[in-house]
């Protein structure tokens, strides 16, 4: 089957990647799980190719609008973007996944390249924070753990103006709210562990890049040196779980606004963080006491530190102890899952009760 731009997001999420429409083709691309191929033909070694990746990366790229690459993790992917860095480059980011404020302090400490923190909601900053030095804008929105939104036209448009490359972090928002590189992004980075996959059962990251980028070539010429590469079987699960990416967003989605308002009215919390879509959101309780409470007081709702997962789950981010100083000691994430939202909220909210 030939894709077509006519095609919705979730069409686009069931068919790409798929093998064609013949006789006895399967419906799903088989796990291959070869490590060596025979030799003189395309594939050569595992650690080029494989057909679960090929898979993978075109119904993500569909998605994304670009070509995908899959890599062994979120984390991998990031490394191999900031792998490009050199010593008189200057990274500008704004807030960040934990993992990724890590990498950057890790290759500012190691003279790889330098780094420029900004505060991604003030565009007037980050602008300003664009100058000659300056190589890569990364931008995450909504944030990870803030749930700030950073306004991505006026913020791409203005890295475009200076010459600078631009990733984003598409991890919470996914492709079905939030397309980067139609905004002309460079770069979209995703853990696929998170909602692509779907299931808590997968660690995989992703790069996606326009169609016609010659970064592609880089990045994989980057991740078959280096063998940042997933397995044939969870990148089959992680297509697995794409497939009903647009379900499981949509339920989530309605769930989190409906737990959004009745948490709102809830006199236990101070602060609801909701960025107005997706499944994410953050509150802020009065201590982190009485977050450790409502964290491990539920039935239903996990404490867990990833996210996007079928399940409910949520954290006090404040745990960890690299998390930023900035973030609220009772400030609680919650990654809604696609459960019956009263359920969650019968649950969510007798944790609630107990915190007073």
């Amino acid at each position: 089957m030939s894709e077509t731009p006519a095609l919705k997001p979730a069409t686009l999420a069931v068919h790409a990647g798929r093998p064609p429409h013949e006789p006895d083709q399967p419906l799903n691309v088989p796990i291959v799980p070869a490590s060596t191929y025979v030799a003189e033909g395309a594939k050569e070694y595992g650690r080029y190719t494989n057909d679960s990746w090929v898979a993978f990366e075109e119904a993500l790229g569909a998605l994304e609008g670009g070509r995908a690459l899959a890599f062994a993790s979120g984390q991998a992917a990031a490394a191999t973007v900031l792998g490009l860095m050199d010593a008189e480059s200057v990274v500008v980011a704004g807030q960040a996944y934990l993992g990724v404020v890590g990498q950057l302090a890790d290759g500012e400490s190691r003279r790889l390249f330098r780094t420029r923190l900004v505060d991604i909601t003030d565009t007037e900053a980050v602008v300003a924070a664009l100058d000659e030095d300056a190589a890569l804008l990364w931008i995450e929105t909504p944030t990870n753990p803030g749930m700030a939104v950073a306004d991505l036209p006026a913020l791409i448009a203005a890295a475009k103006q200076a010459g600078v490359r631009v990733l984003v972090d598409n991890t919470f928002a996914t492709p079905l709210l939030q397309q980067p590189l139609a905004l002309g992004a460079d770069i979209v980075l995703h853990s696929a562990s998170k909602f692509i996959a779907g299931h808590s059962d997968v660690v995989m990251g992703a790069l996606v890049v326009a169609p016609d980028d010659e970064l592609w070539q880089v990045f994989k010429g980057r991740r078959d040196l280096y063998g940042a590469i997933p397995g044939p079987f969870e990148t089959w699960l992680a297509l697995r779980g794409l497939r009903t990416l647009a379900l499981r967003v949509e339920r989530a989605a309605a769930s989190a606004v409906t737990l959004t308002e009745r948490l709102r009215e809830h006199r236990a919390v101070d602060e609801v963080r909701y960025p107005g879509f997706g499944a994410m959101l953050a509150i802020v309780l009065p201590t982190a006491e009485a977050a450790e409470r409502l964290t491990h007081g539920t039935a239903l709702w996990v404490h867990a530190t990833s996210l996007g997962g079928v399940e409910s789950s949520f954290e006090r981010r404040r745990r960890w102890a690299g998390e930023s100083r900035d973030v609220p000691e009772g400030l609680v994430r919650l990654s809604v899952g696609i459960e019956d939202v009263d359920d969650l909220w019968a649950d969510l909210s007798q944790a609630l009760d107990n915190t007073l």
